[in-house]
């Protein structure tokens, strides 16, 4: 029998989960979090613990740092400002949320944000809507309101190219999930814009030697450089030879295996090895499960699929979720 776990307030645009799943967030079109907290693992129920201002705009997206760093949670507002919040202890041990930072920008809206941690350091992609990608770092955990710009860039395979007037209305981020010290950070990142190069899914990574980020893939077929990407999804690596990200756009959801090994021109491998279509309209959303082996995806028919491959590497259908009526 189902059972609810807790109602979100009137209004509510975004969530998310903490790494436990023991905190939700939630954003608002009156421009508050709501943290929801389980007081009681046991029973899944949960709380609202604190209910803070951010903007006078709706929230459209709301992310938790990852969990060594604290409890903190990054959030996108309407007006396209990006701002972090900290909870922090007060007196007699209230717990209250404080800004760490709103990060500075121009006339441009951020779009899509995503944390990415390292061995160094913690790292922060942001994508604009101008087609400008920007990395932030933060060298000390202990102090997440000083960050710096480390590199700047535009989602093209020609660094030479750029656009000046490019205009973007959506972006999607993904970091790899592996992490250690002989592993460069990598994301993927697609956009859907005014300008055909910059929409197709790079993969990006950090040249320790040259302290750059190169892209070092693309995920999209010479017919397919220039369809808009509404979402993508790297899932988490136990044990294949190979990296396995999603990537949706018009034509579908595209499954991509993608080598470690670059070759002379240092480019890795890639291959498309299915095309997922099932979902009425555009895919908003894209998640992997722990083992890499399950795909949930979601869109404008607001249905979720489940995708999984059988032992011979075909991907098929697995389950669906639909609202009742």
């Amino acid at each position: 029998m189902d059972k609810t776990i807790l109602i979100l307030d009137k209004g509510t645009t975004c969530t998310a989960w903490n790494y436990s799943g023991q905190r939700l967030a939630a954003g608002s079109t009156d421009g508050t979090i709501a943290i929801y907290d389980s007081t009681d693992p046991a029973s899944s129920i949960f709380n609202c613990t604190a209910r803070f201002k951010v903007q006078e705009s709706s929230i459209l997206k709301v992310v938790w740092v990852p969990p060594e760093y604290g409890d903190a949670v990054a959030c996108i507002s309407a007006d396209g400002t990006l701002s972090l919040w900290e909870e922090v202890a007060q007196d007699a041990d209230v717990l209250l949320w404080k800004l760490c930072i709103c990060f500075e920008r121009n006339t441009s809206q951020v779009l899509d944000i995503q944390f990415g941690d390292s061995h160094t350091c913690l790292k922060l992609v942001a994508a604009y809507s101008d087609g400008q990608v920007k990395i932030y770092e933060v060298l000390d955990p202990l102090e997440l309101e000083k960050w710096q710009l480390q590199a700047e860039f535009q989602n093209v395979i020609d660094l030479v190219s750029k656009f000046g007037n490019a205009s973007c209305s959506a972006a999607s981020i993904s970091w790899n999930p592996q992490r250690g010290e002989l592993q460069q950070s990598s994301f993927v990142l697609g956009f859907t814009s005014s300008v055909p190069l910059l929409n197709s899914s790079k993969v990006w990574e950090f040249d320790q030697d040259h302290q750059r980020w190169l892209p070092v893939a693309e995920l999209a077929l010479p017919e397919d450089k220039s369809d808009q990407v509404f979402a993508v999804a790297w899932a988490p690596n136990i044990g294949r030879p190979y990296e396995l990200i999603a990537v949706a756009t018009q034509k579908g959801i595209a499954i991509w295996h993608v080598g470690s090994n670059p070759d002379s021109n240092g480019r890795l491998l890639t291959e498309k090895v299915a095309v997922l279509s099932g979902h009425d309209g555009e895919v908003w959303q894209m998640e992997w499960d722990m083992s890499g082996m399950t795909l949930a995806s979601t869109g404008s028919d607001g249905v979720v699929k489940l995708w999984q491959s059988n032992l011979n590497g075909v991907w098929h259908e697995q389950a669906i979720l639909a609202p009742s009526s």
